[in-house]
């Protein structure tokens, strides 16, 4: 297609955004094929598939980036939201959404190290979670007949674990597990080793460790892995890792921390001359109490000694026996007043009976009249109607009547007796 453009012929060329993309990606790619940047990561997120993305930003720009699985699986420490980063990699193009970013191949912390980082956060991690609280540290045994070592079996560490023992401690059986103490798959050793151990039993104390050497070469001791082990196992763990500057995290999770190996085998087995000193203030200690006890009882048996029941054993059981007849006499006087007491009362509530009986209220000329069938007590005219069925209980006998007329008026003390004409004929 051609066009005027100022007296100018001119052929116009057109894109389709495929063409313009490829040929920025083109560009920018060979312009930019390594190149570090620095910023502070925003929008992290991890898929499932592993592949990580977020952005680097500073207060002026954002730029897109992704760190693939394939590159990130070595990362020693946790990527976050607001953490300042140096990224390596190259500038590409994602053609279906036309943006570029940045395909990172290495990633380090800003100002700390990689390792450095990792093993802050890895402490603060566990920390957290409680694995270096005291109250989770197991003793050592006073006199460990058996010792567990997990280190390299060619190191500088087993030698001089090995020297002191035998020389402070001949009597101690020594089990090496032999692992690798740096490099890939160092750590996983170590754990497994320390997992053995507490399966078969067989030492009173474990210790582990190496010599001293770089962070990366202590980091085997660094792992998460390690330390879980170690918060794990039944059998108390002495750490003995590096030289005495050298911390990892390895020593804040194990039952104690030795500065050195050498340290940790001093620790282990005491010195015999130790031993002997302090069984024998033991010894002091024991002879001193029981001397003390002998005094306290030899005091008593001469105390009671003195007692008037070792001195007249006759007469206390005179005594005792003149004792029992006088309960016995108080027991049987006041049984006697219990039963007469007992006695006086019921005869007592047998006369009120007999005054409140039905019985003496119907000698007295009295009857009682009950409505038939339901047996009921009549105590006022208007329970009863004409024809029904009387029962009357005298004091001797009874008999039944049927109501032929009734008189519902209540007799005064001032009227005169009217004629009174039966009410009932016997049935």
């Amino acid at each position: 297609m051609r066009i005027e453009n100022q007296g100018l012929k001119q052929e116009r060329r057109v894109y389709s955004v495929s063409e313009l993309t490829e040929d920025i990606k083109v560009l920018l790619e060979n312009t930019f094929p390594e190149v570090w940047v620095e910023g502070e990561i925003s929008n992290f997120s991890q898929s499932q598939s592993g592949h990580i993305y977020f952005s680097l930003k500073d207060p002026k720009s954002t730029l897109r980036c992704v760190f693939f699985r394939g590159v990130n699986q070595g990362l020693k420490f946790s990527l976050k939201d607001g953490l300042q980063c140096l990224a390596w990699g190259r500038i590409n193009v994602y053609a279906p959404s036309g943006q570029y970013q940045l395909n990172i191949q290495r990633l380090e912390p800003k100002g700390a190290g990689a390792l450095q980082l990792a093993f802050e956060q890895l402490k603060d991690k566990l920390a957290q979670e409680g694995l270096f609280e005291s109250g989770h540290k197991k003793p050592l045994p006073l006199l460990p007949l058996r010792v567990g070592v997990i280190t390299s079996p060619t190191g500088a560490a087993i030698r001089d674990i090995l020297n002191i023992l035998k020389r402070r401690a001949p009597f101690v059986k020594i089990i090496l597990n032999p692992v690798k103490v740096q490099g890939e798959g160092a750590a996983e050793e170590i754990a497994q080793a320390i997992e053995e151990f507490n399966r078969y039993k067989e030492v009173d104390v474990l210790i582990v460790g190496r010599g001293g050497g770089s962070l990366e070469d202590l980091w085997a001791f660094n792992e998460e892995v390690t330390a879980r082990a170690i918060y794990k196992s039944k059998i108390p763990i002495i750490s003995a890792v590096g030289h005495e500057i050298d911390w990892t995290i390895a020593d804040f999770t194990a039952d104690l921390r030795a500065p050195t190996p050498s340290a940790a085998a001093e620790l282990v087995v005491r010195q015999k001359d130790d031993l002997v000193n302090e069984l024998g203030h033991l010894f002091s200690r024991m002879s001193s109490g029981i001397n003390n006890k002998i005094k306290t009882l030899n005091k008593e048996l001469f105390r009671f000694q003195d007692a008037y029941v070792l001195k007249y054993p006759l007469n206390f059981i005179q005594l005792s026996l003149q004792r029992i007849d006088e309960l016995s006499h108080r027991l049987n006087q006041g049984t006697v007043h219990i039963l007469e007491t007992a006695q006086h009362r019921w005869t007592h509530l047998t006369g009120k009976l007999e005054v409140l009986s039905p019985l003496n209220v119907l000698s007295r000329g009295y009857s009682i009249s009950f409505k038939l069938p339901e047996m009921k007590v009549v105590t006022d005219m208007a329970e009863i109607n004409i024809s029904d069925k009387i029962q009357t209980r005298l004091k001797q006998g009874s008999f039944v009547s049927e109501v032929l007329s009734k008189n519902e008026k209540p007799e005064t003390s001032n009227q005169q007796p009217e004629k009174i004409w039966p009410l009932a004929r016997g049935v």
